[in-house]
């Protein structure tokens, strides 16, 4: 048996999102070497393609990214086995993000397709309940195709008590939302905050500070700075690009380090992960490092080590982060896995 802790999942794509996987998948992990050891398939669900934890109770959540949406529970056993909870309905198209407050009193969704943000209160088993609201987002972008329709791709609650962020790829921007803990329902703090034309925003890391964040442009391959006020306010400060490789480059996952000193961001197509110092007024590019694959889809941390899912080379890779420079390094082998797009450690 695995202790809870040292059980990783893995999200991807089955063949109901045009991938190869069969699930949710687990591995263990050493938490001195960083070596992943998979366990097989723990849950045979449709195109889980993101996953969540509760914060206190051992129950998993994952999007199914299909054309009627829908999000699980499920029970997290020791040994990184899933037992399901309950299905509900999101109301939308294509979920691809979720994230649960940080009282752990209700889910909200991101639906990528529908172009809106759900809610769910959860109960104290952590089961979610009935949904307790859907906000359609409205408007378009510059790109034809990427931008046609509002497109929500994060749902990101402040660990304190500001407005919970949601990211819209399709509408070039970012809603701010209270949640009402005794109704369920999302109350919009207007108005939204204006990216870049085109740049279409993918997700947003907050540093420990509360005070900063930065917001990934998958389409204008940048990386632009915010202000986060007192008041929920986001004021931009700069942009950078997310990458100095020549070629197709589409951020997609992007965090800060656990030390609040560097800024990660996992960039398709070149294939890397880029390392930004965030002593100065912009995030300053340190190191560019290739992950072995050429869509690094996502990413997570845990303790030193840093896994990297690549959706289309099929596997994890595990790197070391060394804790001076904040430069990943890749230890031993690649760990096969069918079209992941999630790391939950």
């Amino acid at each position: 048996m695995a202790e809870q802790g040292a059980v990783v999942h893995i999200g991807g794509y089955t063949a109901h999102g045009g991938g190869r996987g069969t699930g949710i998948v687990a591995a263990r992990r050493d938490p001195g070497s960083g070596e992943l050891s998979p366990l097989g398939t723990v849950a045979v669900t449709p195109a889980p393609s993101f996953l969540a934890r509760h914060p206190r109770l051992p129950v998993l959540y994952a999007v199914n990214e299909l054309p009627d949406g829908e999000v699980n529970a499920f029970r997290v056993a020791a040994d990184g086995d899933l037992t399901p909870l309950g299905t509900r309905s999101t109301g939308g198209a294509e979920p691809c993000h979720l994230a649960v407050v940080p009282d752990g009193g209700h889910l909200v969704v991101a639906n990528y397709g529908g172009g809106s943000v759900a809610v769910f209160p959860l109960g104290p088993d952590g089961v979610p309940g009935e949904r307790s609201d859907l906000v359609q987002h409205e408007g378009h972008g510059l790109d034809p195709e990427r931008q046609a329709g509002a497109h929500a791709h994060m749902v990101n609650p402040d660990p304190g008590r500001g407005p919970l962020l949601a990211v819209d790829l399709g509408t070039d921007s970012i809603y701010r939302y209270d949640l009402d803990a005794a109704s369920g329902r999302l109350v919009p703090r207007a108005p939204r905050v204006r990216a870049a034309a085109g740049s279409g925003p993918r997700h947003l890391a907050r540093h420990p500070d509360g005070r900063r964040c930065w917001v990934a442009g998958e389409l204008d391959a940048s990386v632009t700075a915010y202000e986060l006020t007192a008041e929920g306010a986001l004021h931009q400060r700069g942009r950078v690009d997310a990458s100095d490789r020549p070629g197709h480059v589409q951020p997609s996952e992007i965090a800060v380090g656990p030390d609040g000193r560097f800024l990660y961001v996992a960039n398709r197509g070149v294939g890397t992960v880029a390392v930004f110092a965030l002593a100065g007024e912009l995030p300053e590019l340190v190191a560019e490092v290739e992950t072995g694959g050429e869509w690094p889809r996502h990413f997570a941390r845990a303790g030193e080590h840093l896994y990297v899912a690549d959706e289309r080379a099929d596997m994890v890779r595990v790197f070391r982060v060394d804790a001076a420079t904040g430069v990943p390094a890749p230890v031993g082998e690649p760990v096969p896995v069918p079209s992941p797009t999630c790391v939950l450690p």
